[in-house]
Formats: C-alpha cells, sequence, structure tokens
C-alpha cells in the first residue's frame, strides 16, 4: 500500500446526481455548513463523475478544496450510485478522512470527534437518528444485512485512515 501523498484530515464525499437529486448541490451546502461550523478542520474533498465535474462553476470550485474525477464509473446505468464507494478509499486526499453523505449538514463543530475516532482506523455509525434524536427503525434499505446477519453499519457517515484495515475493508468492498 503507496502513500500516494495522503496528507492532512478532511472531509469527503460522492457526488452524482440521479433522476430525482441534485447531489451537487447538496455538496456545495455541506460544503458551506463544515466552512462555518467547523474550527479546527475544514478541508472538504469531492470525488465526482467527469459530466458533474464538468458542470460546476466558478462557485463550487472556490468552495470545494478538493475536485477528485471518477475514474471509472461502475453506477452510470443505476439510479443510487453506490458502486462507486469503494473508491474513495484510493482516491482521498487525506490521511484522515470523514466520508459524509452530501445530504449531511453540519451545524455544530465536531472538532471534539477527531481525537475519539483516531483510536480507530475505520470507524462506522451503528445507529442512525432522526431530527427529534430518536433511533431509526426503518429497514427499507437494511434487507441485505438482515438475510445475511451482517453487522448493522452505515458509511454514510464513516472515519477510516490510510491504513491496511481501512485498505482490507475497502478492498473486500470492491
Amino acid at each position: 500500500m503507496a502513500n500516494m501523498n495522503k496528507t492532512g484530515k478532511g472531509f469527503l464525499t460522492l457526488v452524482q446526481d440521479n433522476e430525482t437529486t441534485d447531489y451537487l448541490k447538496l455538496a456545495y451546502a455541506q460544503a458551506l455548513s463544515i466552512k462555518t461550523s467547523q474550527t479546527t478542520v475544514k478541508s472538504y474533498a469531492v470525488v465526482a463523475d467527469k459530466a458533474t465535474i464538468g458542470s460546476m462553476t466558478d462557485q463550487h470550485r472556490e468552495v470545494f478544496d478538493h475536485i477528485i474525477e471518477l475514474p471509472v464509473d461502475l453506477a452510470a446505468n443505476e439510479s443510487w450510485k453506490l458502486s462507486n464507494e469503494w473508491q474513495l478509499f484510493r482516491l482521498t486526499p487525506y490521511y484522515e478522512t470523514l466520508k459524509v453523505e452530501s445530504d449531511l449538514l453540519f451545524t455544530t463543530d465536531i472538532h471534539h470527534w477527531w481525537p475519539v475516532m483516531q483510536k480507530h482506523e475505520v470507524l462506522m455509525s451503528s445507529k442512525i437518528y432522526d431530527y427529534e434524536g430518536n433511533v431509526s427503525d426503518c429497514r427499507a434499505y437494511r434487507q441485505l444485512f438482515d438475510d445475511n446477519d451482517l453487522p448493522d453499519v452505515y458509511t454514510g457517515l464513516m472515519y477510516f485512515r490510510y491504513r491496511q484495515t481501512a485498505a482490507d475493508l475497502f478492498g473486500l468492498a470492491e
């Protein structure tokens, strides 16, 4: 596993629009929320397909610290673009990455999370909460996990360090 010049910490999201959602718009709002709410880690990177990068304006380029083209789009014919997530490990510019889905907004500073996350090479959410603080019991997207007795993890917010454990996990996902 080569270092590939990964340094620092930052937020990373995958941006691929579909028929119903403008993920570029969401990522822009997310980047602004990070830039205004975070005190220590503010760097923001987007991974996007060629068409999405082509539609970015100067306004996007001003807010996104890194714009990375997806080398292979395995989700071109999918409405839910999950088939490209495994590539994020290789594409992140950061040694420590907080991978976030672009529909999450940051309204408070989470600088105190970084020392906790740094105790792990990979850290994923195991519960999701609604806006009222209730644990979600929705299983609509969890059938694969239920059928195969898999750990109930969510990668919508996921920390990983550029280390072998993360390489193995993303290799397995590939």
